[in-house]
């Protein structure tokens, strides 16, 4: 197969696999991670398959919605790429992209972490997806499917949690942009990402002023 045919055979599968997921983890957010990603790397000198099939297969199984099963999603993914015989040296690294890119694996402080040009555009892709104006909505969205609270005083965000604490969290919505969104500018790998990460940044510290004045009532 071309990359083209196997890049298109991917997005028929990720499209079917993910046709009943959550709306902040659905085939719509691997659209827009996959459109970051390339606006990502026209500006640096990357694997243009890998970052392409990172992209498209970082979320094909996200623990969170297989009880913390963070093998799901590498299995999941290297059993399609096998299946379409991609060579095992890309396969290798799309999976290092999947078994790396989340927020929770760079709070393991005990583990070796891989690095590549071609993570760290994936990465700040998806990153890109989680703050801003679309990031706001997927977090209300994924708050609402757990029905957690939007918002409580007496909680205070927990900031330097544990991988495993941070997985654990049922902490209201708005704790969330402290706890990650609002960290996550400050943790983008390319030139790129970081342009476009501090316009949206600053869209959250908007919202969450404007949230709270209207909260406390201060209109």
């Amino acid at each position: 197969m071309t990359n083209n045919e196997i890049i298109t055979a991917t997005i028929t599968f990720v499209k079917q696999t993910l046709v009943n997921a959550e709306g902040g983890h659905d085939w719509f957010h691997i659209e827009r991670v996959y459109s970051n990603t390339l606006h990502i790397a026209k500006e640096e000198h990357v694997d243009f398959l890998v970052v392409c099939l990172g992209a498209l297969l970082h979320d094909i199984a996200d623990a969170k919605f297989y009880d913390g099963d963070e093998t799901v999603g590498p299995k999941t993914a290297s059993a399609f790429l096998k299946s379409l015989k991609v060579d095992s040296e890309t396969i290798d690294h799309v999976i290092q992209i999947i078994e790396n890119i989340s927020f929770k694996s760079s709070l393991d402080k005990n583990v070796n972490k891989f690095t590549s040009l071609e993570l760290q555009v994936v990465q700040d892709a998806d990153r890109l997806d989680a703050i801003g104006a679309i990031g706001i909505a997927r977090a209300f969205n994924y708050g609402g499917f757990k029905n957690r609270a939007l918002y409580d005083p007496a909680i205070p965000p927990k900031m330097n949690m544990t991988k495993e604490q941070y997985k654990k969290s049922t902490a209201p919505t708005i704790n969330h942009f402290y706890e990650k969104l609002l960290l996550l500018k400050d943790k983008m790998n390319t030139a790129t990402g970081k342009k476009i990460a501090a316009y949206r940044h600053q869209y959250m510290l908007d919202f969450l002023a404007q949230f709270k004045n209207e909260w406390h009532a201060n209109l």
